[in-house]
């Protein structure tokens, strides 16, 4: 696919970070987008935006739509394709994803089990739907956003991170088993998986509205419950107060979003530089790449830190020029 020009892409997860850039930047490119999103005004916004940098003829639709339930799925299916007047879509973006769920231990089975149904039944049910218009397009590709967590299941020492890293290995199992599945029963349809890792988006603040742990209508015993995973992802102190546990929450979004090396603009840039190249797997972020590296050097390591950081040590030093 040298060029997006004339095509109808599908992007979830639209309403804001890649998903709003993706749908920006395929648009600006001549590419007709029906995005959705579990915020409808959000992905109205986005498409409002994309509109204004498209050339003529450029159709960009909004859609509101739970990806984790599928009855929700087949009607943003069935809308794109009125919406769009067509019977088939040429490029498929499975982007929509939250975080949560981060201890199968600790955390509450409805907050693990949320997460999990959007970032892997969301991918699954979406591929269900629209898998047959791709095939009918003659030349479509099906693009599923796992993470560097589809291949390292943690965030740090000391965090966590397991219904979110068991959605993405899903994602990248799938997305890798339907290579061989596409050759075989729809040679003219490929499949992409995007692993990106820090990408400067809103996705803490869209996890907590969505898990409904907004910092401002959470009660203290809650903010309480949070300040242990507060200290390890270093964003509140030992001795901090109820008031300054919920100024900490409020900060975290602005601080991952905003601290990020690479924005979502960059994010979504790479990705479609990616599927234009034909790639299969798209490595998003030197951070992304350098883990990559390193776990399948040491797999047995992955999850020692201490050998895991010598491991990475020994590669800056290896691959930094001297003076």
């Amino acid at each position: 696919m040298d060029s997006f020009t004339g095509k109808l892409a599908v992007v979830t997860g639209g309403g804001s970070g890649m998903g709003r850039e993706l749908v920006r930047q395929l648009a600006a490119q001549g590419c007709s987008v029906g995005a959705c999103d579990l915020n409808p005004h959000a992905v109205t916004e986005t498409a409002a935006i994309a509109r204004t940098g498209a050339p003529p003829g450029v159709h960009v639709t909004s859609h509101a739509c739970d990806v984790s339930d599928e009855a929700q799925v087949l009607r943003f299916r069935d809308e794109v394709l009125e919406g769009h007047a067509t019977d088939h879509v040429d490029l498929v973006f499975n982007n929509a994803g939250i975080g949560g769920g981060g201890s199968f231990i600790r955390d509450r089975r409805e907050e693990w089990e949320r997460t999990f149904a959007i970032d892997w039944w969301g991918v699954y049910y979406c591929a269900r739907a629209f898998l047959a218009l791709l095939i009918a397009s003659g030349d479509g590709v099906l693009i599923n956003t796992s993470s560097f967590n589809g291949f390292w299941a943690a965030l740090r020492p000391g965090v966590p991170h397991t219904a979110y890293s068991a959605a993405k290995f899903a994602v990248k199992g799938f997305s890798e088993a339907l290579i061989e599945d596409l050759r075989v029963n729809a040679p003219h349809v490929r499949v992409a998986v995007v692993m990106p890792g820090h990408v400067g988006t809103d996705i803490v603040s869209n996890t907590v509205r969505i898990l409904g742990r907004e910092p401002e209508l959470m009660n203290d015993a809650a903010l309480e419950a949070a300040r242990a995973g507060l200290i390890r992802l270093g964003w509140a102190t030992e001795n901090a107060s109820i008031d300054e546990l919920r100024q900490s929450l409020v900060r975290a979004n602005a601080q991952f979003r905003d601290n990020a090396p690479l924005s979502a603009a960059e994010a979504a840039t790479i990705i479609l530089d990616g599927i234009r190249a034909g790639a299969w797997r798209i490595l998003v972020g030197e951070d992304a790449k350098m883990l990559d590296a390193l776990v399948r050097a040491k797999p047995e390591a992955a999850y020692d830190w201490a050998e895991l950081g010598r491991t990475a040590t020994e590669t800056v030093a290896k691959t930094t020029p001297g003076p």
